[in-house]
């Protein structure tokens, strides 16, 4: 027996005798960051040949990719797991054959490029989790090696000129969420996307013909046009489907010439066998009933002596993982490197043993963000996404989350979740949809939020380049433009805001804020609404350096009294306030606070 008293190890006759049913391991990676720093120079001289595109691809000694300086390149562990290189202008034929050799990868993202020539294969890259190769110039078969890619959940191969079968061998892959096939020329039957989990599902705009699988046709129709042959569910039935029995119980005759001849039909009879035909063995031949017993007895002692040994083999491992699983909802498939480990935005939100129940990400209609609207994801997705802390506020704290595809938004982890939103499901989600309607260029728009009893998260458009308080007071990556004619308070290394950018930030927050304020006029459908934490942490910057208001409208959530205190910073609260455990927000306390912002953009001083 083990030291650890359990009974963890097979006989090696037993690992000989059940080898084929456990699972085969491959040995330890030889690759290396210099292998994938040769298949990356490989790429980029196909597909970027100029070196426009990829010019902060520095093949020197002194440059590296995980270095933060390669443009879409993410690594973890010393090895390249991310390549995201969207809408670059990338062409030639030889380009995608070089990727194959990043075997470390796990997202591969060239949407939106000129790739031509075929689709590699790319069995090679086994821990791949999404693959996007859409609206590229790729031509030929779907390769059925990407059915070896057993973890992958998202493909899409959307918008080229792919033609021939679907492979059956993609239906090997049960991972698969999303699955875009769309606008190719691919032919023949969709049996093989007969896949259980898929939510996102497009072969619309296609060649292919023949009945759509019962697994798949709960998506709408949309998802299949543009298909001529194709029929059933949600589409116009199939010809066959008309051959049904009548009232009396009659067959079409067109139908009764595809059933098979009497003769070749099996006798209903218990043994399987036609009527009359003698049972095989029997006569002088017949076992005894002991014999009989014995064998099956001996039969069950077999059986359960092996699944004995698999049980004490497995276990431990079973409920090893069992023990953390509803902690770590969102810790399953972290692979991308974020300064807070595995457990992403929960984890650094420093839950301490907060738990996701099972419920799905709100998006909020009729997006107008700058960037044209965000993708819509779910919780799981989320929670895989590597989390960076922004900063904490009244109402709670922010992070910058990476999703799997390379999206970037930002997260708010309410407060004291049990109680911020201290109102009902009905009355929060009401609340929601009343800032949803604040869409305005100088407003940080909400975008999506979770809602469960003890976590409350809220998405939002990502601002790049920080705060106005971190321009003024604090350091910042963001290049703040120069002048010699401003107040002296730079801090070290600093470089204060030239008269014209403050101007143009107070402008633009002074309009935010009307926008908020008009927005609850009568017949507007929209209830009175106050920003109720304007102060300079709170005036973002956008990536063309506009003013946004962000946390519009949180302090009338009623958080609790330690999240109201601090939503009210002193030097911000109007006269007339409360004290600060009461949740308060007015248009008078707004103007006020604005005012001391206007004093710090005037002075450079910062608001005790």
């Amino acid at each position: 027996m083990p030291p650890n008293g359990g009974c963890t190890a097979l006989p090696l006759p037993l690992l000989l005798l059940l080898s084929p049913l456990l699972p085969l391991h491959s040995l330890a990676n030889a690759g290396s960051l210099e292998a994938d720093v040769a298949a990356l120079a490989d790429f980029r001289l196909a597909a970027d040949p100029s070196g426009a595109a990829l010019a902060s691809w520095n093949l020197s000694a002194n440059s590296a990719p995980c270095g933060g300086s390669w443009r879409g390149v993410t690594c973890a562990g010393g090895r390249v797991t991310r390549l995201v290189l969207e809408g670059l202008g990338l062409s030639g034929a030889a380009a995608l054959p070089a990727l194959a050799r990043l075997d470390g990868l796990r997202v591969l993202s060239l949407k939106g490029n000129a790739l031509s020539g075929g689709i590699p294969d790319l069995s090679p890259l086994a821990g791949l989790k999404l693959l996007f190769l859409a609206r590229n110039a790729l031509s030929g078969p779907v390769p059925p090696s990407l059915g070896t890619l057993y973890r992958l959940y998202r493909l899409d191969l959307s918008f080229n000129n792919l033609s021939g079968a679907v492979p059956p061998e993609l239906g090997r892959l049960d991972r698969l969420l999303t699955l875009r096939l769309d606008s190719n020329r691919l032919s023949g039957g969709i049996d093989a996307v007969a896949l259980p989990r898929l939510q996102e599902f497009n072969v619309s705009n296609n060649l292919l013909a023949g009945r759509i699988p019962a697994a798949v046709a709960a998506f709408p129709a949309a998802a299949f046009g543009g298909n001529a042959g194709l029929c059933g569910t949600p589409l116009p039935p199939c010809k066959d489907e008309a051959q049904q029995p009548n009232a009396s119980g009659a067959v079409n005759a067109s139908a009764a010439r595809d059933c098979p001849p009497a003769a070749a039909m099996v006798a209903s009879s218990p043994s399987g066998r036609p009527a009359g035909a003698e049972a095989p063995g029997s006569g002088k031949g017949k076992m005894s009933r002991a014999a009989v017993v014995a064998i099956v007895a001996g039969d069950f002692a077999v059986v359960g002596l092996v699944a004995g040994l698999l049980f004490c083999y497995f276990w431990p491992r079973l409920s090893g993982r069992r023990g953390g699983r509803r902690l770590q909802q969102g810790e399953k498939i972290v692979y991308s490197s974020s300064p807070y480990g595995a457990a992403g935005v929960v984890a650094a939100a420093g839950a301490g043993g907060a738990t996701f129940e099972r419920g799905k990400m709100v998006f909020l209609e009729d997006l107008s963000c700058s960037n044209g609207g965000t993708r819509r994801f779910e919780l799981d997705e989320l929670l895989r996404a590597s989390a960076e802390m922004l900063g904490k506020g009244g109402c709670g704290t922010a992070y910058k989350a990476v999703l799997d595809d390379g999206t970037v938004v930002a997260v708010k982890r309410l407060r004291d979740a049990t109680a911020a939103a201290g109102a009902s499901k009905k009355e929060f989600e009401h609340h929601m949809a009343v800032l949803g309607r604040l869409r305005h260029p100088n407003i940080v728009p909400l975008t999506a939020y979770y809602y469960a009893r003890d976590e409350k998260l809220l998405v939002y458009e990502y601002m790049p380049n920080g705060s106005l308080f971190s321009l003024l007071h604090g350091k910042s990556s963001a290049p703040a433009p120069l002048s010699h004619h401003t107040p002296s308070n730079r801090g070290p290394g600093r470089t204060p805001l030239e008269w014209a950018a403050r101007l143009r930030i107070a402008s633009g927050a002074a309009r935010g804020l009307a926008y908020i304020h008009q927005s609850g006029r009568r017949g507007s459908g929209t209830p009175k609404l106050a920003h109720g934490n304007i102060k300079s942490t709170n005036i973002l910057i956008d990536k063309f350096g506009l003013a946004r208001l962000a946390d519009c409208g949180l302090a009338q959530l009623g958080s609790s009294p330690a999240a109201a205190a601090a939503a009210r910073s002193a030097g911000y609260r109007a006269p007339e306030a409360p004290p600060p455990p009461r949740p308060w927000a007015s248009h008078k306390g707004d103007v006020y606070a604005f005012g001391v912002v206007l004093l710090e953009l005037l002075t450079g001083g910062e608001v005790d």
